[in-house]
Formats: C-alpha cells, structure tokens, sequence
C-alpha cells in the first residue's frame, strides 16, 4: 500500500517538504486587515516588524476541512491512503478540521495528533518517511508515532510571555506571569499544551536548566535524534549546541529551523529551543 504524508505548516518543514515528498496545509495569519497563508505569504519578521510599528498583535486561524480535502485529493491521487500528521490539537482547531474532511474519505485517510508543534511534528513527519522508505507498513508507522509522542523532550524559551498571553495559548505557563525583571520562562509543551518547565534569572542561568534537563533526559540513551528551533535569530541556538556537542551524549542534529508565522503570532520574537526523541 502506498502512503503519502500530509502536515500543516506549523511542522516548519517547508525547506524539506520535496525531500520528504509531504504535502502542507497552510495555517493563516490574521495581520495588519489581511488573511495570509503561514509560511506562503506571510513571515515571522513580517509579523514582528509589524508590531513593533505599531499594528496590532496578530492572531492565527486554522484551514478549513476545503483545505484539507483539497490537500487528500491531491495525495490520493498518487497513494491508497493519507497519513496526516499534525499540530496538537489542544493549540489549535486544525486537527478537527482534517477529520472533517477525513470523513469524505472513508478508509482513506489516518489523522494523527502529534500533540506537538513546530519540530515536534516535523520530527515525526521525518521518522514517518523513513519507515516507509524503508518498508515499514502503516500499523508499524503509527506505533513508533505513537512511542515518540509519548517519550520526547521539548524545551524552549523566550524573552516575555506576552505574545502567549495575549493570544490566550499560555496554559499552565500562567503560573510564570508577573513581570519580574530579567526572569526568562522556559517552557515546554505536555499533554499538547504549553506549560511551564521552570523560569530562570538571566539567558546563561536559562540556557544552563535547558542544557540540564536534555542532561537529565538523554542519559541512557543510545541513539538521540534533536531537532532545533529558534525565531528572529539563527544564531539563538549556537550556544546550545555547543553545549549538547560538548556533552559526549550520542545525539545526532537532525535539523535547525525557523519557527513560522502561525506560532510567532503566539510566542513573539526571540524564541529557541529543540524537541529530541531516541530510537
């Protein structure tokens, strides 16, 4: 049986789509009295450019089911069945919208929530290619999904819980709000939510905690895989990977990538962190 993937954009894959022979489906940001699609026409400097002129903060809207059937008939046209893989479903309706138009394909197509975002989901979209490059079948496909969801480490960090709180996907990060002076949150995501992982005085103090807990994670592992993500600042991540290189923990930088539009309208700018799992 052939398989063709689908994700969203929030997968922040777009520079490895063709690679990956996956189909997205644009989220949509709602900027400056315009509808853009996330990625397509729209870019997180956009967006933070924008605000820090003046305009009001953006807001993000999921694809319609049209969207989604649109997309499964495209990747029907080449496969027997779909495998969607996309963002959580506690942030964001778009997964309700790919089982509405899932529904006009009966049997064909398999949505999953990777209870995820950005490298999370684009993590499993990888491993989901390569199984089947390989050979595996969807029931072997979908129990290694469902054994990454499950065991993975996320952490990341941003400069202020503005942009999160405004946009109402703060979660158990609440807990952080205050405004202490130079107090950097550092998140992460459970159970498909952003929650809080812990708050640290300063970026070195910050960076220390998250190199400790990938630390604490990765121990006894044999094989680690680690997907790195940032915003605004490619160079945000560098002193994070020198420290994980430096930690003689058998981990294999899989990717360093850009968070997109649709989750920059909810995190603001300055954000890095990574998602790693093992095999």
């Amino acid at each position: 049986m052939r398989v063709a993937l689908v994700t969203d954009s929030t997968s922040d894959l777009q520079a490895h789509a063709k690679d990956l022979d996956v189909e997205i489906v644009p989220l949509y940001v709602n900027f400056q009295g315009k509808i853009a699609k996330d990625w397509l026409e729209i870019t997180p400097q956009d967006i933070f450019d924008g605000v820090r002129a003046g305009a009001a903060m953006p807001s993000s809207s999921q694809p319609s089911p049209a969207d989604f059937k649109a997309a499964f008939e495209r990747a029907l046209a080449k496969a027997d069945h779909v495998l969607a893989i996309l963002i959580s479903s506690k942030l964001s309706g778009t997964f309700g919208s790919a089982q509405l138009a899932a529904a006009e394909f009966p049997g064909k197509i398999t949505v999953f929530d990777s209870l995820a975002a950005s490298q999370g989901i684009g993590m499993m979209v990888e491993r989901a290619h390569e199984m089947l490059a390989q050979g595996s079948d969807m029931s072997q496909v979908m129990v290694e999904l469902e054994r990454i969801r499950a065991d993975n480490i996320v952490r990341f960090t941003l400069p202020s819980l503005e942009y999160l709180k405004k946009n109402g996907r703060i979660g158990g990060a609440q807990a952080l709000l205050g405004g202490l002076l130079g107090i950097k949150p550092i998140l992460t995501v459970k159970e498909g939510r952003v929650e809080a992982a812990g708050r640290a005085r300063g970026e070195k103090k910050a960076l220390a905690e998250m190199v400790d807990a990938f630390k604490t994670w990765a121990a006894g592992r044999k094989k680690i895989r680690i997907y790195y993500l940032y915003n605004a600042d490619v160079h945000a991540v560098d002193a994070f990977k020198a420290e994980v290189a430096a930690s003689g923990l058998p981990v294999e930088e899989r990717s360093v990538s850009e968070v997109g539009g649709v989750i920059s309208t909810h995190t603001g700018p300055g954000v890095y962190g990574f998602y790693a799992y093992s095999l």
